[in-house]
């Protein structure tokens, strides 16, 4: 059953740590790599353990994840460092033994999930979990394994869907030739199986698996259920759902809580915020941005696990120094102690340089300042750098002390998801107000456009009103730039704002593939995104350019070959 013997072999990071702290029963095994199957999922303790095991495998993706999801589209590029295998997926001719085209490592991550989903089902019929305890569990790994899904059919399209547990490693060779349904079917089956689901809410407070270790707070660890079920609604094309999905990840908090997973303004008293701002009185003085780890847009990324860290992020992974697997991210990014295999396109530095603060400086601070920098005389994708380097000079503190986190969702990419949805649901005065200025711009500060667009932005002494939403300045607002003027569509002009502003707020972060497919799809309409690679890779005097946007005029280019 080697299999089941991968959930606990696996070397789970920094996760396996703060289990072991949270729980000391997690123990309670023998000392071996391979455990006996009569001495696994004995109670909730081993189920635990087989939680952390996924998501220890599941951070093995990570690289893989970024490099697909950014290098195919249009906001990152080769450096001279790159292999032939990054250059292949950057001119979208991929050959057979592409690694990072292997679709084997997301389903040596499923078979991992059917095999726990499997033994959670025996471990509740033989009560050896409650019936709360199996719910939370289930639902993790079961939404978490939709997940995987997702990302194989944006890149693959047609794919074997194996729910079933495989019992031997044999198995997993045998996914390559089973049969495969359409994406649009993949679509249908993973939102029938997160309907299903038996919980939908994050792990319980009082839940095991839930404690802090080292600063690291372990329920922003797991996947969130309703931004799942909600990315699937965007997918169907059912944008009623998707914002409902949404909205309730977004009032997280509950009434009164005015900053979990939404977008605030900056503190210009003293910038103890994630915003673009400048020191205050100094705002016309380019040098007074504040550019640190712990205050203004930057600290999003840098800053320690804190409070506005938690108002920010809802699930990330952080990789340890002291654990495996090691941080992808430096070696594929820096290039003071990294390999520097992949920096940012001229488009993408082209469109940030497009914007205009609200101070007339001529450039997204978000780009050039805290996305990426020069450093060497060479532009450096910084996201993922932030706690390997020193935080003035830029230069690794420790080339051995390779810490980081690995970037999966917060409280932008939820805004911009769910502007996304009303638009296309018909309410495209709120998707504006949310990706620009901000909700206090509506009339009145208050919607009443029934759920899930009621929103209450107000704020007064007499009489005393607090509203919900009373502190949402809008992504835009936050990033100190002005708003676009709409034209033409306001449907298609507000969605691609949203396309634009992911690409000027999430960079990197490894959804941009992903969101241009998914408008070309919804379009019908393959230029709107062969034009941009087109357009990158144009600027980056590539001759491959009008090869590739003709590929890409074609659907079925847009997916990798199916090859293990």
């Amino acid at each position: 059953m080697q299999i089941r013997s991968i959930i606990f072999s696996a070397v789970c990071s920094v996760l396996l740590l703060a289990a072991i702290s949270s729980c000391k029963k997690v123990l309670d095994v023998e000392p071996k790599d391979v455990l006996d199957e009569e001495n696994m999922y004995r109670n909730v303790f081993d189920a635990d353990a087989a939680v952390i095991g996924v998501y220890g495998k599941f951070m093995g993706l990570a690289e893989q994840y970024v490099v697909l999801n950014e290098l195919r589209g249009d906001l990152a590029t080769v450096t001279t460092n790159a292999d032939v295998n990054l250059q292949q997926l950057e001119t979208h001719r991929v050959q057979e033994g592409n690694p990072y085209a292997n679709p084997k490592p997301f389903y040596e991550v499923i078979l991992n999930c059917n095999d726990v989903l499997h033994n959670f089902d025996i471990m509740l019929r033989d009560r050896k979990l409650k019936v709360e305890e199996y719910n939370m569990r289930y639902a993790d790994i079961a939404t978490l394994r939709c997940w995987l899904y997702l990302q194989l059919g944006i890149h693959f399209g047609k794919v074997p869907y194996v729910t079933n547990e495989l019992a031997d490693i044999a198995s997993l060779e045998a996914v390559s030739s089973m049969p495969r349904i359409e994406f649009s079917e993949l679509i249908d089956s993973l939102t029938k199986q997160m309907e299903a689901l038996p919980y939908t809410q994050p792990y319980a407070s009082s839940a095991s698996l839930v404690t802090a270790v080292d600063g690291y707070a372990t329920n922003k660890f797991f996947i969130n259920k309703q931004m799942m079920a909600g990315q699937l609604y965007l997918w169907k094309g059912d944008y009623r759902k998707a914002a409902v999905a949404f909205k309730s990840v977004m009032e997280t908090g509950g009434t009164g809580d005015l900053n979990t997973n939404r977008i605030a303004e900056g503190s210009k008293a003293d910038n103890n915020d994630l915003a673009v701002g400048y020191v205050r009185y100094r705002e016309w003085d380019e040098n007074m941005l504040v550019d640190n780890n712990s205050q203004g847009w930057r600290s999003i990324f840098a800053r320690s696990e804190d409070k506005l860290f938690g108002y920010e992020w809802i699930w990330y992974l952080p990789f340890n120094e002291n654990f495996k697997p090691v941080d992808p991210f430096i070696s594929l990014f820096s290039n003071r102690g990294g390999s520097y295999l992949l920096k940012p396109s001229q488009y993408a530095i082209d469109k940030w340089n497009s914007q205009v603060q609200k101070n007339d400086f001529t450039y997204d601070a978000r780009g050039k300042i805290f996305s990426w920098r020069m450093l060497n005389d060479q532009p450096v994708i910084m996201k993922y750098l932030y706690n390997y380097l020193d935080e003035k000079s830029f230069i690794p503190t420790n080339l051995f002390k390779k810490n980081g986190k690995w970037f999966l969702y917060r409280a932008a990419s939820l805004h911009l998801d769910f502007a996304e949805a009303a638009n296309r649901d018909a309410h495209q005065s709120l998707a504006y107000a949310l990706l620009n200025q901000g909700l206090t711009t509506i009339p009145n500060r208050i919607t009443n456009e029934g759920n899930p667009y009621n929103f209450d932005a107000r704020k007064s002494d007499n009489p005393k009103i607090i509203g919900d939403w009373c502190t949402n300045a809008g992504i835009r607002k936050r990033a100190n730039l002005y708003s676009p003027a709409v034209t033409g569509d306001s449907t298609l002009f507000i969605e691609d704002q949203v396309v634009s502003e992911a690409g000027l707020e999430l960079a990197y972060e490894g959804r941009r593939w992903s969101d241009l497919v998914r408008i070309a799809l919804r379009r019908n309409d393959p230029a709107f995104l062969a034009d941009k690679i087109y357009n990158k890779l144009v600027a980056e005097n590539n001759p491959a350019a009008v090869e590739v946007r003709a590929r890409l005029m074609k659907k079925e280019n847009w997916y990798l070959p199916f090859k293990f």
